[in-house]
């Protein structure tokens, strides 16, 4: 049975933390392979509704708030505006992009909440939750730190590590420390509203591991298989927050909903507000109706760290509830790394899309395609600026744009833009429109089993199949002998032109848009592609235009020289500078004798990695000082330096070389080391005090 066999759909991407920008990472995880499909269903009229909308909530807003120096208010104000206008412009075609803060939202949310708790679904239990004496409040999970029990990473947060994806408890963290005051919280009792995780296992096992095991992606099914088996645990629906989702009851005063039960439910708000303001009924795309036949087909696009809050924590949830359709499908990807190294907001190693967008400008697709072809659908994938102008310049511009230019110019040139039937089809005009039939069959199938990378890399296959038959034709020579051969050749290279502008629709927009333009033709369906005779005998064709242009070396270096910029800034804002030392008596700093020398000569210390031998003149002699260097300089750029040295240092045998004294130097973050020495030059011996 296809997919595409489903009465009604509801799609979802994951809903991003209003809490900074997006940056390729996301689009890649979530937002791309999401568009792309729902654009395929579109073509195929299919009634879908795609939502997504900020995520307002949660410890991630309020520990912005307090870095930035402003209230969450503001934060999810000012990164909802910069979000939403980053997919507009991107290209994401969401028929809602909305926001967890809106009350349509706050009181669906408590609504859940109620019927749960009406239910008796949820236990009542006092626990001890980390506690910050400091700022006299409890810490919600993202307001700990400390060490993954697990693949004992730094940095863990308390309900996950991002490291190796572990679902955690905060009391499971090693060295916990508060994100507010930096120190270690006690443990404090509290109450909360559970979901029995426990309870629903059963029906889980039977709904994921029997039902989705030939349906889910391999990653999401292992992961959801290694969940269970490790045995879920209750979790908490209700935190200790300042900010967020009311808990519904009176002896919850002061308490949020806990931000994986509201997000969640941020999809149907948000299909409730689209409904609202198209006329439509909300509930056919969410609620189950008596023939299952009429329920809408629920897909959730997201990355791998949600897949655990998609796949188990919101169906538990549903299915408690009772009322909704449940996911048909979950297709997370993994993560993508930049550079060699994780994508790190807090590092701002990342391309950020608003800033791509500026620094780009109208080369949305050119980015589609490039992310579209390292999509980490079932492990980790990896963007470098040199790959992205590679596959750009050898890919885009010269197989897709190269093929599209030369049927345009030459069909202009030689007929005036007009496509014209001329002699009859070869055995070869006719293999390569038999070839061109079947590329829709073999995309449908990649795109439908979300298989983007391969559907992309077929659709390119169509314009290599053009840029063959030109290339074998060589309609520019045949011209001179037979102008209606020529016509043929260029009237078949034109059908195969108007395909790829029907086929790249899900994948490069934009691009798509520019083609039915140069072709002056009306925007296709899915369903016609594979045509032969898309386009008439006596088409005029459009104007000629570039779809690409090259992604020029200056352009590759200038990201490059942003992100070592950006890895610079880091080192120097997180530098961790060592604490002092015990204090010493005026008089223990007064027996130093620390004088300025020049170094005379330098070699290497035989058999050593670090070590050199400098003999230095120090105003009072000439004395030999053994010094472990040798991996921040050479001997030769040493030579007539001025340096600062401690002389009445107790003398040393090092290497069997005796050290009369030691030179001083500054040590940074990364282990690096520099001279202490004057500014400029001063007399051999001279004191330093």
């Amino acid at each position: 049975m296809s997919i595409l066999d489903k009465k009604r759909y509801t799609i979802t991407s994951a809903l991003p933390y209003a809490n900074g920008p997006l940056h390729i990472g996301h689009l890649a995880g979530a937002y791309i392979p999401g568009d792309i499909f729902v654009r395929y269903l579109r073509l195929n009229q299919k009634d879908v509704v795609y939502v997504c909308g900020s995520d307002e909530h949660g410890a991630a807003i309020t520990i912005r708030a307090k870095k930035e120096g402003i209230t969450p208010q503001q934060i999810i104000d000012k990164y909802n505006k910069q979000i939403k206008e980053s997919f507009e412009e991107f290209g994401i075609s969401f028929d809602i992009y909305h926001r967890t803060s809106e009350p349509i939202h706050h009181q669906l949310s408590q609504d859940f909440f109620l019927n749960l708790y009406n239910k008796g679904e949820f236990v009542e239990k006092f626990s001890e939750q980390y506690y910050d004496e400091e700022y006299h409040q409890f810490l919600a999970d993202r307001y700990i730190t400390g060490t993954c029990p697990n693949c004992k990473s730094e940095g863990a947060y308390g309900d996950q590590c991002e490291k190796c994806g572990t679902s955690l408890s905060p009391t499971d963290l090693i060295n916990p420390i508060s994100t507010l005051s930096g120190k270690t919280p006690v443990l404090k009792e509290t109450k909360h509203w559970y979901l029995p995780l426990d309870k629903y296992q059963p029906w889980l096992e039977k709904w994921l591991i029997e039902g989705k095991k030939n349906i889910l992606k391999s990653n999401v099914f292992g992961q959801c298989q290694s969940w269970l088996k490790s045995g879920l645990q209750p979790r908490s629906m209700t935190r200790d927050l300042d900010w967020g989702v009311d808990v519904p009851l009176e002896e919850a005063q002061g308490k949020k909903l806990y931000v994986w039960l509201d997000a969640p439910i941020g999809y149907i708000s948000a299909t409730k507000q689209w409904a609202i303001d198209h006329g439509k009924n909300w509930e056919d795309y969410w609620k189950t109706h008596e023939n299952p036949a009429d329920d809408a087909t629920l897909i959730h696009f997201i990355g791998k760290d949600n897949i655990v809050f998609h796949c188990i924590i919101f169906p538990a949830i549903l299915h408690a509830h009772g009322d909704y359709i449940l996911p048909e499908n979950i297709p997370a990807n993994e993560f993508l790394n930049l550079e060699g190294d994780k994508l790190s907001t807090s590092r701002n190693h990342a391309v950020w899309l608003h800033e791509y967008l500026q620094e780009f400008p109208g080369k949305q697709d050119e980015l589609r395609y490039v992310l579209t072809s390292i999509l980490p659908e079932t492990s980790d994938a990896e963007f470098t600026w040199k790959d992205f102008q590679a596959r750009i310049n050898n890919e885009l511009v010269a197989i897709f744009g190269n093929f599209v230019n030369r049927v345009m110019v030459l069909s202009h040139k030689y007929f005036d833009g007009k496509v014209l039937n001329g002699s009859p089809l070869t055995a070869v005009d006719q293999s390569v429109l038999d070839e061109l039939k079947s590329y829709p069959a073999t995309i449908k199938s990649s795109l439908e089993q979300f298989r983007f990378r391969e559907a992309l890399a077929e659709f390119m296959n169509v314009a290599r199949l053009g840029n063959k038959y030109l290339a074998d034709e060589e309609p520019w020579k045949v011209i001179k002998t037979d102008e209606e051969r020529v016509k043929t050749i260029l009237n078949v290279a034109s059908q195969i032109v108007a395909n790829l502008a029907i086929l790249a629709q899900p994948f490069l927009p934009k691009t798509a848009t520019k083609l039915f333009e140069m072709l002056n033709f009306p925007q296709g369906n899915w369903s016609d592609a594979g045509n032969e005779g898309l386009i008439e005998n006596g088409h005029q064709l459009g104007e000629v235009q570039l779809l690409f242009d090259k992604i020029t070396d200056e352009q590759v270096e200038f990201q490059l020289n942003k992100l070592a910029e950006a890895k610079l800034k880091n080192l120097a804002d997180n530098a961790k500078v060592a604490p002092a030392k015990e204090n010493i008596s005026f008089d223990d700093f007064v027996k130093m004798d620390i004088r300025v020398g020049t170094i005379l000569a330098a070699e290497k210390v035989a058999k050593t990695k670090k070590l050199l031998k400098l003999t230095i003149d120090t105003g009072i002699d000439n004395r030999t000082v053994v010094s472990g260097i040798a991996e921040f300089f050479s001997p030769e750029e040493i030579v007539g330096r001025q340096v600062s040295i401690l002389v009445n240092l107790e003398p040393r045998e090092i290497k069997g070389i005796t050290s009369q004294g030691m030179i001083l130097m500054a040590e940074d973050a990364d282990g690096r080391l520099d001279f202490v020495r004057p500014d400029t030059a001063i007399k051999v011996g001279s004191t330093v005090r």
